[in-house]
């Protein structure tokens, strides 16, 4: 009987499963659900009723999981492996149809877009996916769609009328009733990935906790397929981004000359990694105002007013140039100067737009768009025709748009995307910020440009002209000719004979004086000194240049108190007398001679009157130009300005390793005149002298010096400080009148010092304290002067007449301060005397005797 109640019971469950289907349904989807997903997801999908499945082991739905992921992993295009995924869930839950809406983001603004649409359990890979020019896409607060993507949650609506957030707009456009559904978001993360939604539920109305459960379980598999190709997409993108910005940083600083070749560099170089079929950048005139001449006519009313757009910073929009880069077949690129208006990338009207408002405008399906006015049929001869545009301005470092970058037509169909803007507006930024490389080096160029015209000017203004050169080499006179039309040897002749020999008018001496000679003698003088060195016709100089040359020196110094010409002179005069009468030519070769002298004449070339101290604390543009030794320097310049000029060029005849040793020694001639050096090395000098001291053979001592470039150069710096203080050892008569206007001129910048930078100048510079002259003269000569002259006495004796110039100049300065510190000794003792008289009556000891110190009795 058991058996019998056994197969009476089969027969009675197999009645109940016969008359109740749906029951029959529900109850084998949920307990053979193994089976019905081999089924689902079998390489051969062959469509059953999955009623009809029993009898599966839990075996078996591993053994499916695993070949779904293998085919996640072989198949390398995304759509078409969430194709299948779709079309198992659809079967498993029993949708009559999916769908999958990818999540992206434009011009800053999220949107979904459909991907795979209608997606059934028969339909058709080709069918589904949405041609990017399909696409049906609407942004995030629309929708149940767009509340899934917004809430990241997965939601189950059972009727899609009750939920106000339905929006039928797809349904309109398909036709298609949607009642049901059931969505879920695919995320990487907190960041959503895009939706996948099954519509309408077949066989029932609505989706069951059991479905939801299945479709939760299974979306993993499109998340996973998602979250693949993002990461995918991702890699790429970086790898894009760094390629753009590495090749556009090479390409720009090779460029900084000008911007349109700048920009064409970078962009030509990275145009394959911005995977699209055409790029163009329109560059703006960078013109803020018009002409004075050019508002005439709107002033005068015969020309209307500008009414068109402009940019934010109040520019005309005028794209002076635009280059096209097209890429699509054969690569080419076009310049287009002054574009007309209906360019085919300016003719929509979008690259103004962006310049006006500064916006990055990303469009798809531009045929379809009302506000610009793209091209709907092709562009060109090519074929070439709009899709989509991704448009951005490039911004300098100013806040100012320069020009307008458009790309257009993605290469893989799909509108431009957050990624693609932001590798573009990388570029455009970066190309924006390099514009300052140009604006910087076009500053330098003009300011190069202005400082030659200005050297011009100044060369100019200096420059000897023909009358005054006419004073000295009087061609006309003589020869009725100007001095280009000479024979050069007639004019070296003509030269000698109008300019005085050394030795009548004691050249040769150390205790020349200028004070009894005219300006224009010492020019003559100094002509001498060259000649008399025996380089003016060794190294070919043009008596014409010669001439125009030292009366140009001597036009370059100011007429201030005593760093003037004959300052100038007499530091020149005492150079070539070092090396004639002081014997010290001997470790010079000619043309170190030559250029010693040259160096010394132009040491104190356009002098302020004021030391390098004034123009730090009044933070001259010479203390800005030049870091140390700030008025060295600036003579030394203008020493190279000249022999830049080649008609005032003395040196002009040398070879390129003549001028450049000629260059060198007045860098170490000028530089050395700095007395801050000055300290630095005279203990090298010492050493020189003493070593060559004890040599009795002259040759070795010359030996020791000349085949030693250091040694040679350490005598010429020390000999440059001895010239430099020269006026220190000429005789008293001459010496105490050059003192007064070294003084003078230390005064006037102590007045600078006191009425300018309102500060307290240094005893030297107060003219309150001239009476202190004498008194600081013997500590100048103590502390600087001694040294020089006293080594130089020792290392040649005919040196010594400036060493005793110098001691006999001292001890006239010690009689003057004694007598002033007598003077001032007297005062001291009478007014000690005063006090002590009044502080003797103040203590009633004034002849009345035995009265106490310490008490008074009234």
């Amino acid at each position: 009987s058991g058996s019998l109640s056994e197969e009476t019971y089969k027969d009675s469950v197999e009645k109940y499963l016969e008359n109740n289907p749906q029951f029959a349904k529900e109850y084998f989807d949920k307990k053979v659900r193994c089976e019905v997903i081999a089924a689902a997801f079998a390489e051969n999908l062959d469509i059953k009723d999955p009623a009809s499945f029993k009898d599966v082991s839990q075996i078996q739905e591993a053994t499916i999981i695993f070949d779904m992921i293998k085919e996640m992993h072989s198949q390398p295009i995304m759509e078409k492996a969430m194709h299948k995924v779709l079309q198992r869930i659809c079967m498993l839950v029993n949708a009559d149809r999916c769908s999958y809406f990818i999540y992206r983001a434009r011009n800053g603004i999220p949107e979904l877009a459909t991907c795979l649409f209608d997606v059934t359990t028969t339909s058709k890979y080709e069918a589904n996916v949405v041609n990017p020019q399909s696409e049906i896409v609407f942004p995030t607060d629309i929708g149940i769609v767009g509340q899934i993507v917004t809430s990241k949650k997965p939601a189950n609506v059972p009727d899609v009328k009750q939920n106000p957030k339905f929006s039928d707009f797809v349904d309109k456009q398909t036709g298609y009733t949607t009642k049901n559904m059931l969505a879920a978001p695919l995320m990487n993360g907190k960041d959503p990935l895009g939706v996948v939604m099954a519509i309408n539920k077949v066989g029932g109305n609505e989706f069951s906790k059991a479905d939801e459960d299945l479709f939760s379980k299974y979306i993993t598999f499109a998340t996973v397929i998602a979250l693949q190709h993002y990461t995918s997409y991702m890699y790429n993108v970086e790898s894009r981004r760094s390629q753009v910005l590495l090749w556009s940083a090479s390409k720009v600083f090779e460029e900084l000359t000008d911007i349109e070749r700048q920009f064409h560099k970078a962009l030509y170089t990275v145009r394959n990694y911005l995977q699209c079929e055409r790029y163009s950048v329109g560059l703006l005139d960078m013109t803020k105002e018009k002409e004075f001449y050019d508002e005439w006519p709107i002033k005068l009313g015969d020309v209307e007013p500008y009414k068109g757009p402009k940019t934010p910073d109040g520019r005309e929009i005028n794209f002076y140039k635009i280059i096209d880069y097209l890429l699509e077949s054969k690569e080419e690129i076009k310049v287009i100067p002054t574009p007309p208006v209906d360019h085919w990338a300016l003719v929509s009207g979008l690259p103004t737009y962006v310049a006006e408002n500064g916006f990055i405008c990303n469009m798809m399906n531009v045929a379809a768009d009302d506000y610009f006015t793209f091209q709907k049929e092709a562009v060109d001869e090519s074929g070439f025709v709009i899709k989509n545009v991704l448009s951005l301005p490039i911004v300098n470092k100013k806040e100012e748009i320069v020009g307008v970058a458009t790309f257009f037509n993605r290469k893989d169909g799909k509108p431009f995307d957050e990624q693609d803007e932001q590798i573009t507006e990388a570029l455009t930024q970066f190309l924006g910020w390099s514009v300052l490389n140009c604006d910087t080096y076009d500053k330098l160029n003009r300011t190069e440009w202005r400082r030659e015209i200005a050297a011009e000017m100044v060369i100019y203004q200096t420059k000897a002209t023909l009358t005054e050169v006419q004073q000295i080499l009087n061609t006309k006179e003589k020869f009725d000719m100007n001095p280009e039309d000479c024979d050069q040897k007639e004019m070296y002749k003509l030269l000698r004979t109008n300019i005085p020999e050394a030795k009548d008018v004691d050249l040769l001496l150390f205790s020349f004086s200028d004070l009894p000679v005219s300006e224009l003698d010492l020019i003559k003088f100094g002509i001498r000194c060259f000649f008399e060195l025996g380089v003016v016709e060794k190294f070919k100089v043009p008596a014409e240049v010669l001439t125009r040359w030292m009366y140009t020196v001597r036009k370059g110094y100011r007429d201030i108190t005593y760093h003037n010409w004959r300052h100038g002179f007499n530091v020149g005069q005492t150079m070539f007398c070092l090396l004639q009468t002081g014997r010290l030519r001997k470790y010079y070769s000619d043309l170190e001679a030559f250029a010693m002298v040259a160096a010394a004449f132009c040491h104190d070339i356009d002098h302020r009157g004021t030391n390098n101290l004034y123009q730090t604390k009044s933070g001259s543009p010479l203390a800005k130009l030049h870091g140390s030794s700030i008025l060295e320097r600036h003579h030394l310049d203008y020493s190279k300005t000249l022999m830049a000029e080649e008609s005032v060029n003395i040196f002009q005849s040398l070879q390129k390793r003549q001028f450049e040793t000629v260059q060198h020694l007045h860098d170490v001639c000028i530089i050395a005149t700095d007395l801050a050096l000055y300290f630095k090395k005279r203990t090298m000098f010492q050493k020189i002298v003493d070593a060559t001291e004890p040599m009795s053979d002259e040759k070795e001592a010359i030996a020791y010096v000349s085949n030693n470039p250091i040694r040679k150069e350490i005598i010429m710096a020390m000999m440059m400080t001895g010239c430099d203080l020269s006026a220190i050892t000429k005789p008293w008569e001459v010496q105490s009148k050059v003192a007064l206007m070294v003084a003078a001129e230390f005064w006037e910048q102590g007045d600078l010092e006191r009425t300018v930078l309102d500060q307290q100048p240094i005893p030297m510079m107060d003219r309150n304290k001239a009476d202190e002259l004498p008194k600081m003269q013997c500590g100048f000569i103590d502390f600087v002067c001694s040294f020089v002259y006293k080594e130089f006495s020792r290392f040649h004796k005919e040196i010594t007449p400036m060493f005793d110039g110098l001691n006999n100049n001292r001890a006239h300065w010690k009689e003057l301060a004694d007598i002033y510190q007598a003077k001032v000794d007297a005062i001291e003792n009478e007014r000690k005397r005063l006090e002590e008289e009044q502080a003797k009556k103040a203590t009633g000891e004034d002849g009345e005797g035995g009265k106490s110190k310490t008490c008074t009795i009234f």
